[in-house]
């Protein structure tokens, strides 16, 4: 018979020394709690489940969340605070309902004398298989405070290149979603209003108003089933780049050979790979298998089987830098900095320090990007604008000078 799923109880009592106690804890029925709570010295007279939220709460675990979860413990324990006590620690001074009710489940798994690594791998949604091998790997060696506070600094510095590439994707998608509502708006409320003055004229408008004044009128009939082809097709643009692996590497194709996007996810893709590589290899990962963990973190299903192809390159004994020229994608200075590493026996300094180099050209490239788009919004946007605005008043130009 399979096991209840536990779920959050909240319990009030008193403890050996009489004082009043209460708190949260995560059990099948109020029963077993009761007799947990005693085993801890409290004797509980009211326990109940916990009542969820008027609105439902903020239950959403970010990526962000996870990073900090681990930057938080790596803190507790390095501070000397024991690992049962430093999950309890972490989630009383959270707000998210979903991260801390992931915390308690991990916290009551590791207090039943579950291995941290294994209490992880049962939440793959939000710990990957390279965290719990890293986490594996600090239990393993007894230093599981300095292994999580490499995995804090990876996971920061991931989520970091994360949020600057989602700030230079932004931009240009806000100028066209922009311009693609203000022309709608003014084809659909604007431009009915002139074609209704034009009508009185009695005369052939000009061939550019003609075209504007039909585009009008094609939105106004057509413009819920144009914005409903819209949704379906970006939606089942992403589904279908999710699902197959030919439509997905040819948009990851593309996106590499866009003007400025493409440069900016080509350095990303490098500080990834070395970030990665240089985190996994310096817990001790051997390097075929780090390789692994790596191809999954590119964030690209081209660099992802170019990796692999590495791997199995490293695997004959070539060297890591050999096998990374002969793929012709990583950049030369981080096959310089990988050869440097294995020449020195640092590899794992000199692939940190290539991470480091690329991110900041990244943020870099985001800012300059942030800086050429701003006015580049208003130009298009004045052009959309300006256009309609002539094709309505060139009819009455036109007349002006027939008069």
């Amino acid at each position: 018979m399979a096991n209840a799923a536990a779920i959050a109880y909240v319990y009030k009592g008193v403890d050996t020394k009489g004082n009043k106690v209460e708190g949260e804890i995560n059990g099948t029925s109020p029963a077993l709690i009761k007799a947990q709570l005693r085993r801890q010295g409290i004797i509980a007279n009211r326990v109940q489940k916990k009542p969820k939220p008027l609105f439902g709460g903020n239950k959403k675990v970010k990526p962000a969340d996870i990073a900090l979860f681990t930057r938080q413990m790596a803190t507790m324990m390095k501070a000397g605070v024991p690992l049962v006590q430093s999950f309890e620690i972490v989630a009383d001074g959270l707000d998210n309902q979903g991260v801390k009710e992931l915390i308690l489940k991990i916290r009551d798994d590791v207090a039943s004398g579950t291995a941290f690594a294994d209490a992880l791998r049962k939440h793959p949604l939000y710990f990957d298989n390279l965290f719990c091998n890293l986490v594996a790997s600090g239990e393993q060696s007894g230093a599981l405070e300095t292994m999580l506070d490499r995995i804090a600094t990876y996971k920061e510095k991931t989520e970091a290149l994360k949020a600057k590439i989602k700030k230079a994707m932004t931009y240009p998608i806000a100028v066209f979603v922009v311009a693609i509502v203000v022309t709608s708006i003014l084809l659909i409320k604007v431009v009915p209003q002139f074609a209704e003055t034009f009508s009185s004229f009695g005369a052939d408008l000009p061939a550019f108003t003609q075209m504007v004044v039909g585009m009008s009128e094609w939105m106004q009939a057509n413009w819920f089933y144009a914005l409903l082809v819209v949704v379906i097709g970006i939606g089942g643009t992403i589904e279908l780049k999710k699902r197959n692996k030919k439509v997905a590497e040819f948009f990851d194709r593309l996106i590499l050979k866009l003007p400025i996007l493409g440069i900016i996810t080509y350095n990303s893709i490098a500080a990834r790979f070395a970030r990665t590589l240089s985190t996994t290899f310096a817990a001790g990962v051997p390097l075929i298998d780090a390789l692994k963990s790596v191809a999954g973190a590119t964030g690209n299903s081209l660099y992802e089987q170019a990796t692999l192809k590495i791997r199995d390159s490293v695997a004959t004994g070539i060297p890591l830098n050999g096998a990374m020229r002969a793929s012709g994608l990583y950049p030369t200075m981080l096959v310089q900095m990988a050869a440097i590493g294995e020449e020195s026996g640092a590899l794992d300094e000199m692939l940190a320090k290539a991470a480091d180099f690329y991110e900041e050209a990244v943020d870099n490239m985001v800012d300059n990007l942030t800086t050429l788009l701003e006015p580049m919004i208003m130009a298009v946007l004045g052009i959309l604008v300006g256009g309609l605005m002539i094709a309505m008043y060139l009819p009455i130009f036109q007349l002006g000078q027939v008069v």
